[in-house]
């Protein structure tokens, strides 16, 4: 270059020489697409502070103007899924223009949506019709009298369910109803997803994306935003980490299985160790691990028997064309039985008596028929003349993953996770029943063979961020997984806070898992108490609630202290008991009312100071 092209700045310009230097450095330097950009950027910049129309830098592609129009994302969320929906909305959405905050509801009350422009809900719903733990807050505030006025937001919501309840995705029913109420603008229909989500979960989001656009929006946003767009252009520094998930699981190798119940036992406990090798994959105690199973050979032939199929016959699902024992085998949940299953069956057997079991009208009967069956019930007690091939697989969803409580620290176990998983077998119907993923594990995958496996992320079960905060932990049976990993946790970064653990099952020679562990954790000082109870080692049963009361003094002692309470394991009867003992302990320790103990209670609910992985 000659001298004239160097300086394009001259020395008379409008900066400090310094800078005059730096610019006649710097702009010789950009191709033809950068120089274009910067002038584009810069028009940009002079139009929006005199209020004109900001016109396109010449040659940049579209996609660098971008408007930055608010959008809240909140969520209720129970495992981690509608969490992690929510957090992938907001990824997409600033794609197309938005400005995304993502909302916990167990982080705001209603009086937080105040002021809300556009707005999606991504919540799960739990068990029989109840909202997500740490939702529960929020919900009732938003269902009363004083909740906000939510005239003109638009919005949309997508509800995560279960079929095989019959409350299916009652929260974002109720939801999208009260926002509605509350003078939203719904700018896309709700979408209720059952446990193989990932499909209508992405419909939703293009149909809500494409209401809000023609809602206007973007209307009123900027429409030229350089930082973005200069940071879209950089060129990136290292790859994007593997991200493994349903679509994308990781072939793990288990290592290690390990009966944990002693000869004797009525129970079978496995241990299971996989190496994670060089993939990458990493969790923190208290996530979970979903297992992506197959299902049983025998179960397939009896279903294949039933109806009179070969098994060879070729099927049509979305992954492609495949022979149906295989998609009873890999692809298909073909043991759950659900209301929804059993009126499509009925399109089929055409049977008067199943007619009349599904009507509406009958629900305590059709209740009581559903527990303990399986689809293999169905087809038996109401068979149908014509079944092929494509129609049972038609009846069926998606096989679910699995998700397991994680068993280990990574800081202890480097490259490896650990579970602690049930076996299920029993008798139910006249016939013999296995879990599928359970049973996956202990009969089907040998030692040295390979599962699909991912992380489920669990942020609302997390030990505190204080490492001198004393903890709790209530997890009898297979619920002591993720205690096993939070002791771990706390050993390997040398946290001085106090543990407390509470431990039960059925007998103490067989059932007591990890004991050498814990006695070792005691002895060296990593576990400062430790309460079991095991229930039929004497005539009068005894569990982990029972423990606790004999010690209120101290577990309310340790609450006042600060103590984080973690419960973890069967919902339906543990996780209710424990609950009505805190509840106990907390009035009578405390001098309280019933009412204030439950204010109390739920203030450590509020402060995530009481926490609980059940299921």
């Amino acid at each position: 270059m000659n001298e004239s092209e160097e300086n394009l700045i001259p020395e008379t310009a409008p900066f400090r020489p310094e800078e005059v230097a730096w610019l006649n450095r710097f702009l010789p330097a950009l191709n033809a697409e950068q120089s274009a950009w910067l002038e584009g950027f810069l028009t940009g910049q002079r139009a929006g502070r005199a209020g004109e129309a900001v016109p396109r830098p010449s040659g940049s592609a579209p996609s660098t103007d971008v408007a930055s129009a608010p959008l809240r994302i909140l969520y209720g969320s129970e495992s981690g899924n509608a969490e992690a929906l929510a957090f992938a909305t907001a990824d997409r959405v600033k794609k197309e223009g938005y400005k995304p905050e993502v909302l916990s509801m167990g982080d705001i009350g209603p009086e937080g949506l105040k002021e809300t422009e556009n707005l999606l809900v991504i919540v799960s719903t739990w068990g029989e019709g109840d909202p997500p733990e740490p939702a529960e807050g929020f919900y009732e505030g938003f269902m009363n009298d004083r909740a906000p006025s939510l005239k003109g937001v638009r919005f949309s919501v997508c509800g995560l369910g279960d079929t095989a309840y019959e409350e299916f995705c009652k929260m974002g029913k109720d939801f999208d109803a009260r926002i509605e109420a509350l003078g939203g603008e719904r700018v896309a229909p709700r979408a209720d997803c059952d446990v193989d989500y990932e499909e209508p979960y992405a419909e939703w989001l293009k149909r809500a994306l494409s209401g809000l656009k023609e809602a206007g929006a973007l209307a009123s946003a900027a429409t030229a935003n350089g930082n973005a767009s200069a940071a879209a252009q950089r060129p990136a520094t290292a790859p994007e980490p593997v991200t493994y998930a349903r679509r994308n699981p990781l072939a793990a190798e288990l290592t290690e299985k390990i009966l944990l119940n002693g000869e004797g036992s009525q129970k079978e406990t496995i241990h299971l160790e996989f190496d994670l090798g060089d993939s990458g994959l990493t969790y923190e105690p208290g996530d979970s691990l979903a297992v992506i199973p197959t299902n049983a050979p025998e179960v397939v032939d009896d279903l294949l028997k039933t109806t009179k199929l070969a098994g060879d016959e070729s099927i049509s699902l979305k992954e492609g064309s495949l022979p149906l024992r295989q998609a009873l085998t890999e692809k298909l949940d073909i043991t759950t039985l659900t209301l929804q299953l059993m009126k499509r069956y009925a399109e089929l057997a055409k049977n008067a008596d199943l007619d009349k079991l599904i009507d509406p009208d009958n629900k305590e009967k059709l209740q009581t028929y559903l527990y303990g069956r399986e689809i293999i019930d169905l087809l038996h007690d109401f068979p149908a003349r014509d079944m092929n091939a494509d129609a049972l697989a038609s009846l069926m969803r998606k096989l679910p993953p699995r998700l397991y409580s994680i068993a280990s620290s990574l800081k202890a176990h480097p490259g490896e996770v650990h579970l602690t998983v049930a076996v299920v077998r029993y008798d139910a119907h006249g016939r013999r029943r296995q879990g599928v993923c359970s049973t996956y594990l202990a009969d089907r995958l040998a030692t040295g063979e390979r599962a699909s496996i991912y992380p489920s992320r669990n942020k609302n079960f997390k030990l505190p961020e204080d490492p001198d905060t004393p903890i709790i932990m209530v997890g009898p049976g297979t619920g002591i997984a993720p205690f096993r990993a939070f002791v771990e946790e706390r050993v390997a970064i040398g946290a001085q806070g106090r543990s407390w653990l509470f431990f039960g099952d059925q007998h103490y020679l067989y059932d007591f898992l990890y004991q050498l562990e814990w006695q070792d954790h005691l002895k060296k000082g990593n576990l400062s108490r430790l309460d079991v109870a095991f229930s039929r080692d004497q005539p009068e049963k005894i569990y982990v609630q029972d423990r606790m009361l004999e010690n209120a003094k101290d577990l309310y002692a340790w609450l006042q202290e600060g103590a984080v309470f973690y419960v973890c394991g069967d919902a339906t009867r543990m996780a209710v008991d424990v609950d009505k003992a805190l509840h106990t302990i907390v009035e009578k320790e405390g001098d309280m009312s019933g009412d204030d103990a439950a204010a109390y209670v739920k203030q450590l609910k509020s402060e995530k100071r009481y926490l609980r992985d059940v299921y």
